[in-house]
């Protein structure tokens, strides 16, 4: 089985060839010239280099592949022009799903993101308020120009499967684990914690899934799957405090014990996306559409994709411990 992978070089893609080469696939993986390709060193693995914003690109790259996993995204909380993920994210699907029906490739697993689901706002202390693939959601309650772009591109796969496209879809939700060299808006909280600058933190939730766990779900999807069906691959629903609190377990740093009132946390989201962003060009480490998102506790279930694919929800400490590990090695703290 010859495997297209996009987003290889990235933190989760780079899991799922990983696990693709470790079960006797072939490779051949989308780089583009600038990428950093040091996730994927030491793998067995075709190169070809193209953008997703360049169908000519694909569709040459895609010739004689068995199946795709399209794994990259732009995945960022702010960004100074919008249009370039929306580029990526959205026509860059559209693009590829294209390729694919042109190339006669046998399925694509589409990777969306839990972002797109339909959460409700405010704080479950007994984690009963969870979203599912049912949950009523729409373009409206996408916060964000990631989620809309993600939301948007998931609406081109569904499209796709209705019109003969053999493609899965599969929503991660918050991926753990070593080699996010970004790193991830996750990835941050971990380096932030390392690096003693989380002195407070919010009330707010996550859903944690193990990096590697959740690239065999991705090989699940592919072997199991039901072409335009989604499936949720999480692990456990822990409050950021309860994250705060596991990091300090296994790196007996202290964890922060005072927490941030939302309007305090709006105030410093919109300080930093108008200093950091606006006047200094970089990413703000804290942005008003994260705050804003941060209202919403992102519980989940992944009962259908334990039910379909044959998934396990397992604790995320390993996770975490490679992930601190992995930094620390790599320098970042």
């Amino acid at each position: 089985m010859l495997a297209f992978v996009t987003g290889a070089t990235g933190f989760l893609g780079s899991h799922v060839a990983r696990v693709l080469a470790e079960q006797g696939a072939q490779l051949r993986l989308l780089v583009r010239p600038t990428s950093d390709l040091r996730n994927i060193d030491g793998l067995n693995a075709d190169r070809v280099e193209g953008d997703l914003r360049d169908p000519a690109s694909i569709e040459k790259a895609l010739a004689g592949c068995d199946v795709v996993f399209h794994v990259a995204a732009d995945y960022r909380l702010w960004v100074r022009d919008p249009d370039e993920m929306y580029r990526s994210n959205v026509e860059g699907t559209r693009s590829l799903l294209e390729a694919a029906r042109k190339q006669g490739v046998r399925r694509v697993v589409y990777t969306s993101s839990v972002a797109t689901m339909g959460f409700t706002s405010g704080f479950s202390s007994n984690h009963g308020n969870v979203a599912d693939e049912q949950s009523p959601v729409g373009i409206e309650d996408m916060i964000g120009h990631y989620k809309r772009s993600k939301f948007m591109a998931e609406q081109v796969a569904i499209e796709a499967a209705r019109s003969g496209v053999d493609v899965v879809i599969v929503n991660p939700t918050t991926p753990i684990g070593e080699r996010d060299i970004k790193p991830t808006p996750t990835g941050r909280i971990v380096v932030d914690f390392l690096k003693r600058k989380f002195p407070a933190y919010v009330e707010t939730g996550l859903n944690l899934v193990d990096a590697t766990e959740c690239a065999r779900g991705h090989v699940q999807a592919l072997e199991k799957g039901r072409s335009g069906e989604r499936y949720i691959l999480g692990g456990e629903n822990l409050t950021l405090k309860q994250i705060l609190d596991r990091l300090a377990a296994i790196t007996d740093l202290p964890s922060p014990t005072v927490k941030l009132p939302y309007i305090f946390a709006l105030a410093a989201g919109v300080v930093d996306e108008m200093v950091t962003g606006r006047l200094l060009g970089r990413e703000p480490r804290a942005t008003i559409d994260a705050v804003r998102m941060g209202r919403k506790m992102m519980f989940v279930s992944s009962a259908k994709a334990e039910r379909e694919l044959g998934w396990r929800t397992v604790p995320v400490d390993g996770a975490l411990r490679r992930s601190v590990e992995w930094f620390r090695d790599n320098g970042y703290a």
